[in-house]
Order: C-alpha cells, then structure tokens, then sequence
C-alpha cells in the first residue's frame, strides 16, 4: 500500500546563510536508508563548503540558480536543469544569483551527515 507522507521534517542545512531543508523522504522524516528527497530553499548568497559524498546527489533545479564548483571547473545549474554528483566527487553548491534558488536534492543512498565528509570552510577545492 502506497505511504502518504503529510509532510517533510525541515534539518538544518550548512552554510555561511540559513537555508531551508525539507526532508521528504529520508533518514530523518521516514527512517529510509537507501534513498533521500529534500526541497531546498536557499537565499542569494548562500554557499556550503565543499564537500566529498559517498552518495550521489541529483539536484532538480525548480526556480533560480544553483551554481556548482567541482575540482575542475564550475557551472550554474538554471531553472528546469539538474546536475548529478557521483560519489567520490568533490563538489560545492551556492546561489549567488538575484532571489535564491529552489531545488529538490534525490541522494542515493540517502544523506547522511557522517557520509557527506564536508570541508572544514568554505575554501577552494582541496587537492586530491
């Protein structure tokens, strides 16, 4: 039988701004272990430090501008594109651009804050 979830549990999100984490489907808000899906809200501005995920995260940008550093180079994800970041992949969001961004983040396995492996800052990618 199909599970309605009423509603997502909002996590505290990383970053030099305060963004708004909407877990769906998860470790925290259904107790799933294989997959992740959260709604992100972030503002103009906002930018997390890098980070070195053993899952892989697919971004779905809804409205905005995400813009995504990897080791070798950097690009913005627009409004009705998506990036996908393998495991084991350095990567550092941000939306710097006017009104933030709005974007629904699927992780495979599901997130979780002991297999992120963020940077200690928000400094440039680190050598490998």
């Amino acid at each position: 039988m199909p599970t309605l979830i009423n509603q997502p549990t909002v996590v505290a999100a990383a970053g030099n701004l305060p963004k708004e984490i909407q877990e769906f489907a998860g470790r925290v808000n259904t107790g799933q272990s294989d997959v992740s899906v959260a709604r992100m809200v972030s503002p103009t501005g906002w930018v997390e430090p890098g980070q070195r995920p053993q899952f892989q995260e697919i971004s779905v940008v809804i409205r905005g501008t995400l813009h995504v550093e990897h080791e070798t180079g950097e690009f913005d994800v627009q409004t009705g594109q998506a990036v996908v970041a393998q495991p084991g992949e350095w990567v550092r969001y941000s939306t710097p651009g006017e009104g933030g961004a709005e974007y629904i983040a699927v992780c495979l396995p599901a997130f979780s804050p002991d297999t992120v492996h963020r940077d200690s800052a928000c400094d440039s990618p680190p050598s490998s």
